[in-house]
């Protein structure tokens, strides 16, 4: 099964297109509009398969399967002592194929913004994610962690190596977390200016037959992200 995840940076009914090069079986697209909403006819033909959650009809998760392949959501809690994180949309794949699409967000938080989202929704779902396969736009990376936070980027990692879950990108390419030679997010879309925040976590157990990150130059201008791709027995 060939999965893609992409942050197209919005308008995706413009983009959809491109990302088809791959003919994945499925597309966790972030920062996409509701199919829904949508007046594009041929975005709406795209969209016949799919899950969807958002804040607005312009942007949210998108998980976009081909016509063979049965998408559930899960119902798993995104409330963390009274208050919504965001954003995460659980899924299973042909009731087999636990996933979960994570596109974090500030969320209004001056001390729990992106990374810390993310810890509060682990610590809420973590006997859930075991044998899952999570993946998106974290929006962080090591080199951000801050010594005082218990949940920095590097906290994060070890609650999930504790449950059986590693970096693919990591695995693979066999790199420190926070020594990225490859970058996934290009700030103002600018090479120099780049970073590593766009992750697979899969259990370790899992087959995972290809690894490929997207050029640079084929995506930069489409969105500030690349695409992730793997391939999974």
């Amino acid at each position: 099964m060939r999965i893609v995840s992409w942050n197209c940076n919005g308008a995706f009914r413009k983009k959809f297109k491109a990302i088809l090069k791959y003919d994945a079986d499925i597309y966790v697209i972030l920062e996409c509009e509701d199919p829904r909403k949508s007046k594009d006819s041929e975005y709406i033909k795209f969209a016949n398969n799919f899950l969807w959650i958002g804040d607005s009809k312009n942007k949210g998760i998108g998980i976009f399967g081909k016509e063979n392949i049965l998408l559930k959501k899960l119902d798993w809690s995104d409330e963390y002592e009274g208050h919504k994180v965001k954003h995460f949309l659980p899924f299973i794949i042909n009731n087999s194929i636990k996933m979960l699409a994570v596109w974090t967000h500030y969320n209004n938080s001056p001390t729990f913004g992106y990374i810390g989202q993310f810890w509060k929704y682990l610590k809420i779902n973590k006997d859930k994610l075991k044998n899952a396969v999570i993946i998106g736009d974290f929006n962080s990376n090591v080199i951000w962690d801050k010594w005082e936070r218990w949940w920095n980027h590097t906290d994060v990692i070890k609650l999930l190596n504790q449950i059986g879950l590693e970096s693919a990108y990591h695995k693979n390419l066999k790199e420190e977390q926070g020594k990225e030679t490859k970058s996934t997010f290009f700030l103002h879309r600018k090479f120099e200016k780049s970073y590593h925040i766009d992750y697979c976590f899969a259990p370790i157990e899992l087959n995972i037959k290809e690894f490929e990150l997207g050029k640079y130059d084929d995506w930069i201008k489409l969105s500030d992200h690349i695409p992730i791709l793997i391939t999974i027995a």
